[in-house]
C-alpha cells in the first residue's frame, strides 16, 4: 500500500520517524500485541473509526511483519514508512479509514490496486471471502505474496502487473480499493466493479488529491467526494496519461488562507491528515477564516499536512510567511513535540533530505506575522509542510501561510 501520510497519510517515513527517540530500542516480540492495541485505540478508534469488524482486523494483523526490519520499532506509529522502490506502507489510520469506507462483507470479493508491503491485503483478508491484489513493482509483489502466504492469509491472491487494467478474469468485484493515485478513474476498474459495488480511490494532481467513494448504480457511477489525502502516483498507463505535472521550480501552498471548504464539512480543502483542527470563521487576521489547533494531551497529533514539488537543483530557498497566534502552548514529553510549522524535504528516491522549522511557538502571544527564509537541500525533489502542535499542548492558530521560491 502506498499512502503518504496523512493521510500521511496523509507523505513519507521521515515525517513520523521522529515520533520515537532517535535510538529507540526495538521492542521484544511479545510486546507487539500491546503496541498494536495502543495503535488501534489511540490512532484509529479515538479518531472516529468505529466499524467493529475493521477495528478487530486492525488489532489482529501484525504490522511489524510488513515493514523493513531496521524500522520495526516504528511499526505501530500512525505514520507512513518507506518499504523501498519509492513506495511506502500507509499509516494505520488511512488503512482503517479506507477499509471502513468500503465496509467489506464476509461474502465479498475485493480487489486492491497497489499491494505494496501487503499490509492492506492482510487487513482485508479476515473481512472478505476473496482478496485479489495487484502490484506493479515485481520485487514488492513477490515479497508481499511470500509474506502473506507465510502468515496464513490464504484467501489473498497477488498478481504482478499494472493495476490500471484491473484483474478481469476474477471480475466483477464487490469492492475495489485503490492505494495509489491516478489523475482519473481507470475505466477497466469501473467495468470490473459489480452492480451495487463500491470503490474508494484517491484522485487528483500529484500533490492535491481527494478520496472519492464511487458506487455503481444502474450501470453508472455515483460519486461522493471525501477528504483530502496524499498517495504516491499510480504508475504505468495511468502515469503516461497524466496531463497535470508538478512544477518543482515554482512550489506554492494551496489554500494557505484556509478560505476554501468546498464540501462545507468544516475542514480546509487541500490539507490532508487533519487532526484536532478546527476552521474558525471569526477574528481572522486575513480574510474570513483561520485554522485552530488545540490539544491538552501531550503526544497526540494535532496537525494538517500538504505536499508540494520542490526541485533543489533550481530552488535555493523558500521564503515562508504566516500569521500566528498561540495560547498556553508547551512542549510535549519528547523534544520533537513542539508547536511549529515544519517542512520535510525528500530526494528523488523519496528518502529523507532534511527538515526545517518555523517555531516553536511557545507560551501565549496574540496575532503576529512570522517570516523566515528556509534553505532547500540541493537533493530535494519534493516536500511536506506540516503545521500544528505536533504532540505539544495548548492552542495554536495559523492563517495566510505562503511560500515564495528563490532561484539558485
Amino acid at each position: 500500500m502506498r499512502a503518504v501520510p496523512f493521510a500521511l497519510p496523509v507523505m513519507f517515513a521521515a515525517v513520523f520517524a521522529a515520533a520515537l527517540p532517535a535510538r529507540a530500542q526495538q521492542p521484544p516480540r511479545d510486546a507487539y500485541a500491546a503496541l498494536r492495541e495502543r495503535m488501534v485505540e489511540e490512532f484509529i478508534v479515538k479518531e472516529g473509526i468505529n466499524n467493529v469488524r475493521v477495528v478487530a482486523a486492525m488489532k489482529s494483523v501484525p504490522r511489524h511483519e510488513f515493514v523493513p526490519g531496521n524500522i520495526r520499532n516504528q511499526a505501530y506509529l500512525d505514520g507512513a514508512l518507506a518499504i523501498g522502490h519509492q513506495q511506502t506502507i500507509s499509516p494505520p489510520y488511512i488503512v482503517a479509514y479506507m477499509t471502513a469506507t468500503i465496509d467489506p462483507q464476509p461474502e465479498d470479493k475485493v480487489l486492491e490496486i497497489g499491494t505494496g508491503s501487503g499490509y492492506q491485503a492482510a487487513v482485508l483478508s479476515p473481512l472478505a471471502k476473496e482478496v485479489y491484489t495487484i502490484e506493479i513493482v515485481p520485487q514488492l509483489g513477490q515479497t508481499a505474496a511470500a509474506k502473506l502466504k507465510r502468515l496464513g492469509y490464504d484467501n489473498v491472491q497477488v498478481k504482478v502487473g499494472d493495476g490500471y487494467q484491473g484483474w478481469a478474469e476474477h471480475a466483477p468485484f464487490d469492492k475495489i480499493i485503490v492505494t495509489c493515485s491516478p489523475e482519473n478513474v481507470p475505466e477497466p476498474l469501473v467495468e470490473q466493479l459489480k452492480e451495487g459495488g463500491k470503490m474508494i480511490i484517491p484522485l487528483g494532481e500529484r500533490y492535491q488529491q481527494v478520496f472519492h467513494l464511487l458506487e455503481k448504480k444502474d450501470g453508472k457511477l455515483v460519486e461522493k467526494q471525501l477528504v483530502p489525502t496524499l498517495f504516491v502516483p499510480m504508475t504505468g498507463v495511468s502515469e503516461e496519461r497524466r496531463t497535470v505535472l508538478p512544477d518543482g521550480a515554482n512550489p506554492k501552498i494551496v489554500n494557505g488562507s484556509f478560505e476554501i471548504d468546498a464540501n462545507e464539512d468544516g475542514r480546509a480543502d487541500n490539507w490532508h491528515y487533519q487532526r484536532q483542527v478546527e476552521m474558525v470563521s471569526e477574528g481572522a487576521p486575513a480574510g474570513q477564516r483561520f485554522l485552530r489547533f488545540h490539544s491538552m494531551e501531550a503526544g497526540r497529533l494535532s496537525q494538517a499536512l500538504q505536499g508540494l514539488g520542490v526541485d533543489g537543483r533550481r530552488i535555493r530557498s523558500l521564503a515562508v510567511s504566516m500569521h500566528v497566534k498561540h495560547a498556553d502552548t508547551a512542549r510535549g514529553t519528547r523534544s520533537h513535540e513542539q508547536p511549529a510549522v515544519m517542512i520535510h524535504f525528500y530526494d528523488a528516491r523519496r528518502g529523507d533530505a532534511g527538515s526545517r522549522a518555523l517555531g516553536p511557538f511557545l507560551g501565549t502571544q496574540d496575532w503576529h506575522r512570522v517570516q523566515k527564509e528556509i534553505p532547500v537541500p540541493a537533493s530535494a525533489r519534493e516536500a511536506i509542510i506540516r503545521i500544528g502542535l505536533n504532540g505539544a499542548t495548548g492552542t495554536l492558530e495559523l492563517d495566510d501561510i505562503a511560500i515564495t521560491p528563490n532561484a539558485r
